[in-house]
């Protein structure tokens, strides 16, 4: 099958898909957490989404991936190889995907249990305060989401992480120097505020128009 067929016959199914739920380019756009450029581009068959992406559409239209590939005009009975390829490919990719999620949960619950064994050492040892270690987990944990989705090129969550970083780590800052040194230094959240206004602007003004995957394709 002509690449440039394939482009067009997947932008136009994207196209109809969206008008179908009521959605804006702008909209859908958002949900993904691309450009409405990008989907622009998609729709007018000038590049095509990786198969992640394909996945998430599906899902946001309430079709199957299949769907979203369909010629038109080709037999039900007799699917291209276009659709039969790409529905093994994203079989696949369900599949990393689980391991993936897997390995997200393995480690969130690796750095919780540490939290819990540092509190019940510090608590067996009669040191006050032990619980203080449940908050550094959050910052913590949040440092090791990142590191494994930044590692996987999956950037969908930076921003939630990177703020929950900064929070949690001036809680930590703040509850510390309450809890051990009797010293409220509540002002400290105050520096969140700027901190916050950067993360937005910076991931505003890198927000993705296309995925390296779709480079490659388009």
């Amino acid at each position: 099958m002509d690449d440039e067929k394939v482009k067009t016959q997947i932008g136009a199914n994207i196209a109809a898909c969206r008008k179908r739920i009521g959605l804006t380019q702008a909209g859908l756009a958002e949900k993904l957490n691309y450009s409405d450029k990008a989907i622009s581009k998609w729709e007018r068959g000038e590049s095509i989404p990786d198969v992640i992406t394909l996945m998430q559409l599906a899902e946001q239209f309430g079709v199957t991936v299949g769907e979203l590939l369909a010629d038109p005009n080709a037999l039900p009975e007799h699917p291209g190889t276009l659709e039969r390829a790409m529905a093994h490919v994203s079989e696949k990719a369900l599949k990393r995907k689980a391991n993936k999620n897997i390995i997200l949960s393995l480690s969130s619950t690796l750095v919780w249990f540490v939290a819990l064994l540092i509190f019940v050492v510090l608590s067996t040892l009669s040191i006050p305060h032990s619980w203080v270690a449940f908050i550094y987990a959050i910052p913590i944990n949040a440092i090791v989401l990142l590191s494994l989705r930044s590692a996987w090129h999956d950037f969908r969550w930076n921003r939630i992480l990177i703020s929950t970083i900064m929070w949690g780590g001036l809680l930590s800052i703040f509850l510390s120097l309450l809890e051990f040194l009797r010293f409220n230094a509540w002002k400290v959240f105050l520096l969140g505020i700027p901190g916050q206004i950067a993360i937005f602007l910076w991931f505003r003004m890198f927000r993705p128009e296309r995925s390296p995957k779709e480079e490659h394709h388009g």
